[in-house]
């Protein structure tokens, strides 16, 4: 859904891009990095007081401002007509390494989250929904993008942070499903508690198989009618 925002964006920023004249656009591309990595560790170590709740907030405050990094990189290249391989290359690991980085960190928070495997379950099957997207460009096709976007997958991580800020703030619990279904305990990938953090993991972890799946089914479509 958000991902068809991108025009928009596009010309929003191209003020910005005029001003940043000759700057390689790589510079942005690893500040980004740069940014997002301080983000996963105050993710990962903020604690379940007032402190916490500025922690989650200045993580969420610096993912958007790599996110404006990120993009503006893009951008920048195009209007040098620099634009090329290696930059598509470089702006897409990058944003790999981010993905996995911000669930990772947040599975590691023991504040909020019970067990860091959820954050390995989760940057797993996100990875697994993005790599069908570009394996069916190694086949032959064009990039498949249907399933969870990144940017869907983003902005509810965003919230649902913006949520566990407010709850390890204010010193609000979750919503406990120790008595609930069991499948209640699998859609959150073993955590005991509904939070902004277990909330986070488990739509990137689900939205991953979506995405896999969508992509799957679409790719062999594709192929099926060469």
């Amino acid at each position: 859904m958000f991902e068809k925002m991108r025009d928009t964006w596009t010309k929003a920023v191209q003020p910005i891009v005029v001003r940043l004249g000759n700057l390689d656009p790589a510079v942005l591309t690893w500040t980004s990095l740069l940014i997002s990595v301080i983000a996963f560790y105050l993710l990962a170590t903020a604690t379940d007081n007032e402190s916490g709740a500025m922690m989650i907030l200045g993580a969420v405050a610096l993912v958007l401002i790599a996110g404006v990094f990120d993009a503006l990189d893009g951008a920048l290249a195009r209007h040098q007509g620099t634009d090329g391989p290696y930059g598509d290359f470089l702006d897409h690991t990058i944003d790999r390494i981010v993905d996995v980085g911000i669930l990772v960190a947040i599975g590691y928070n023991a504040a909020l989250v019970l067990d860091p495997m959820a954050g390995y379950a989760a940057a797993l099957l996100t990875l697994l929904g993005s790599y069908m997207g570009t394996q069916a460009q190694s086949v032959g096709l064009g990039r498949i993008y249907g399933g969870f976007s990144r940017a869907d997958r983003l902005v509810i991580t965003l919230a649902g942070l913006v949520w566990a800020a407010w709850q390890v703030g204010t010193g609000a619990t979750g919503i406990d499903i120790t008595t609930a279904h069991e499948y209640a305990h699998w859609a959150l990938l073993g955590n005991p508690e509904l939070n902004g953090m277990t909330l986070a993991l488990a739509v990137s972890f689900w939205g991953g198989v979506y995405t896999f799946i969508v992509r799957f089914i679409e790719t062999r479509k594709q192929l099926l009618e060469q």
